[in-house]
């Protein structure tokens, strides 16, 4: 849905600069393609029609199966660290502190409340346009539009049962077990994912 969100509240100006773009690339050769009003026509072509040869699924990007694998192949790299939206949401200080650590930041810790309160949702979508100025001209409605909702689960009134199998099809053909799990739920509600067994 947030992909959906993003591919529809392209501007014209953004949208005419990816077509140039796409035009000029000799391996691309076409216009940015534009993206169905309709979720739930999205979600059908974003899980059954190939953008990049070898893939199976992908509008308007590359697999999102096959970026997902891709990542959780590389999951216990000493300098990869996989950081889960649904964590973020349930314990956000406490994933800001992890990340800190990976990256082997020591922050004081007076700046702490300061700096996840900046890092919340609502602080993020309320100072959006001075944070990103560029998504004033790349999305319609700016920070607004592209700090949409921050709310999972709004498949729920628009996909119908047939979406959901083909979905659940395609996780079961494309993903291990844990990554379906860590993608679906999150670290918090799962385990590390560097200690996955698959």
């Amino acid at each position: 849905m947030s992909m959906h969100n993003h591919f529809t509240a392209f501007s014209e100006a953004a949208l005419q600069q990816f077509d140039r773009i796409g035009l000029e690339d000799p391996q691309i050769g076409k216009p940015f393609p534009r993206c169905p009003a309709d979720p739930a026509e999205y979600f059908r072509a974003w899980i059954s029609t190939p953008t990049v040869a070898g893939q199976e699924d992908g509008p308007q990007a590359p697999s999102f199966f096959d970026l997902e694998a891709g990542y959780w192949a590389e999951r216990r790299r000493s300098n990869f660290l996989l950081v889960h939206y649904n964590d973020l949401k349930r314990d956000l200080g406490g994933e800001m502190r992890r990340i800190a650590s990976f990256l082997d930041e020591h922050i004081d810790e007076q700046l702490w409340p300061s700096l996840v309160a900046a890092a919340d949702f609502k602080a993020m979508r309320a100072a959006g346009a001075d944070l990103m100025p560029q998504i004033n001209t790349m999305f319609r409605e700016g920070a607004e539009r592209f700090f949409h909702k921050g709310v999972n689960g709004r498949w729920r009134d628009i996909l119908t049962s047939d979406d959901l199998a083909a979905y659940d099809a395609k996780v079961r053909a494309k993903l291990t077990p844990g990554l379906a799990n860590w993608l679906e739920n999150g670290r918090l509600a799962t385990c590390d994912p560097r200690d996955a067994q698959d």
